[in-house]
């Protein structure tokens, strides 16, 4: 299974559409991008692996695998990118702002309910992470 974040970067924030092939799945908020800087900057251009991974705090959720200079990049649900993140992607269903949006829950389920299915029929599931704005990150 391969997803598609496409970014759009501001001072304030980054926000993406999450697509599975043609199909728009959901919007995406993200930290600005700071040169991959950890806790404070949006994580890097390029394609990544998504796995399952669970902890008392969050459960079942996805982690993004072998990302350059981070760990533990996750997504999970945030409606205040610069308050709520420090390197990972939120579903969001709405954009608000920049770096904000609405019933990041509601989409974060809906996410995970895909990747869950993909999941129980042994499929790998990998993201690509490209921007459509002229300088690349």
């Amino acid at each position: 299974m391969e997803l598609t974040l496409v970014r759009r970067y501001f001072d304030g924030g980054t926000n993406g559409n999450l697509w599975h092939g043609d199909k728009f799945l959901c919007h995406t908020i993200e930290l600005p991008w700071k040169d991959n800087q950890r806790n404070v900057s949006c994580i890097p251009e390029g394609r990544y692996k998504i796995t399952p991974r669970h902890t008392e705090k969050r459960g079942w959720h996805y982690v993004l695998e072998n990302v350059p200079g981070r760990s533990f990049i996750l997504f999970h649900p945030a409606n205040n990118a610069l308050k709520e993140l420090r390197g990972c992607i939120a579903p969001v269903t709405q954009i608000s702002g920049l770096g904000k949006g609405l019933e990041s829950r509601r989409a974060n389920d809906l996410l995970k309910f895909l990747l869950d299915m993909a999941l129980e029929e042994r499929k790998q599931v990998y993201i690509t992470i490209k921007s459509i704005d002229h300088d690349n990150h």
